[in-house]
Order: structure tokens, then C-alpha cells, then sequence
């Protein structure tokens, strides 16, 4: 069984967390996002936030653990596996710091493609920053129309998933879902 691999993106303080953990509790198969465990491991080594300070390092490591979470959920016995943020999100992110990164960044991109893109606006309402999360608001915006440009650069039809409740917001995905 190859199941459908769905990316659920969005800038920072968006609600992809919530409904991830909403997903699961419905019995869906998640993948959790996995740069809150590359900011933790990188602060036992003694560097507070990797991403400002190693950008590079940083995105290389997420490169490499979203690559496996892709190969990963292609083997699972599921219909449909959702992972919290894309390999896409590694190049937006690094356009909005204006950094620069590898050709294998965009290959990679290109070879792993998600079957199903959904994405959640920047919502002021349920903003919060915390200690893995340094932008403020207005950052968060700029991040999503980064996240647009880059996943319709790959050739994605972006899904975007409405304001509401948790309830509401996963309802809809499930809903949309290509099955």
C-alpha cells in the first residue's frame, strides 16, 4: 500500500500543531513537525536557536529528518499519512532570512512531492510566541506568502484551510482529502 502523503503547512502560530494532535485523535496517522526537536537537541549542545545562529546546519537537518518522515510514510499500512510541515517549508523559510542553500535543497524538493497541500493562514487571534517560536506576527505573514510562493514554484494546488475552530478546521481537511 503506498499511502496518500498529505503536508500540512502554514506560518508560524497558524494551528498545524492542534490539528495535527486533532488528526490523531481521530485515528489518523501523523507525522509531528520535527524543527521544535532540532531547536531542543541543537540547545543541549549549547547553541540557543540554531535557525538564527547556523541557518544552513539547521535546515540541512531538517532537509534530512522531512526526507526520512517522506520515505517513512510511504511505507506505512494507512490510506493516508499527514505530516505537519513539507520539504518545501525547509526553502521558504531559508528565502525569508534571504539565505542561500544547496541545488540538492531544490532537488529534493522535486523528487519528494506531497499528494495533498494544505495550508493555514497567518490568524492573529490564536497567534502565540514561545521559546522554540522567535517571530512575531508580522513575521508570521511574510513566512506564509513565502510558503505560497515556494509550494506553487514546486507545482502545488494549495488547499487553504478556513478560520474556526479545531473541530472545524479538521473537519474540513478530512473532508478534502483525495480518496
Amino acid at each position: 500500500m503506498n499511502p496518500i502523503k498529505i503536508a500540512i503547512t502554514g506560518g508560524p502560530g497558524s494551528g498545524k500543531t492542534s490539528i495535527v494532535n486533532a488528526l490523531k485523535e481521530q485515528g489518523y496517522l501523523c507525522y509531528d513537525e520535527i524543527s521544535r526537536q532540532v531547536t531542543l537537541e541543537a540547545r543541549k549542545e549549547g547553541i540557543e536557536q540554531l535557525f538564527l545562529t547556523k541557518p544552513l546546519l539547521f535546515s540541512e537537518k531538517l532537509l534530512e529528518g522531512r526526507k526520512h518522515q517522506f520515505l517513512q510514510a510511504a511505507t506505512e499500512n494507512t490510506e493516508v499519512v499527514f505530516l505537519d510541515r513539507g520539504l518545501p517549508d525547509i526553502l521558504a523559510y531559508m528565502d525569508y532570512i534571504g539565505d542561500t542553500y544547496p541545488e540538492e535543497f531544490i532537488q529534493t524538493c522535486k523528487n519528494y512531492k506531497y499528494d495533498t497541500t494544505f495550508i493555514l493562514g497567518p490568524w492573529e487571534d490564536i497567534f502565540v510566541s514561545d521559546s522554540e517560536r522567535y517571530e512575531n506576527f508580522e513575521q508570521a505573514v511574510l513566512i506564509h506568502n513565502h510558503l505560497v510562493n515556494t509550494y506553487e514554484k514546486f507545482g502545488y494546488q494549495l488547499i487553504e484551510v478556513p478560520f474556526g475552530t479545531i473541530e472545524e478546521r479538521t473537519s474540513f481537511i478530512i473532508e478534502a482529502l483525495p480518496l
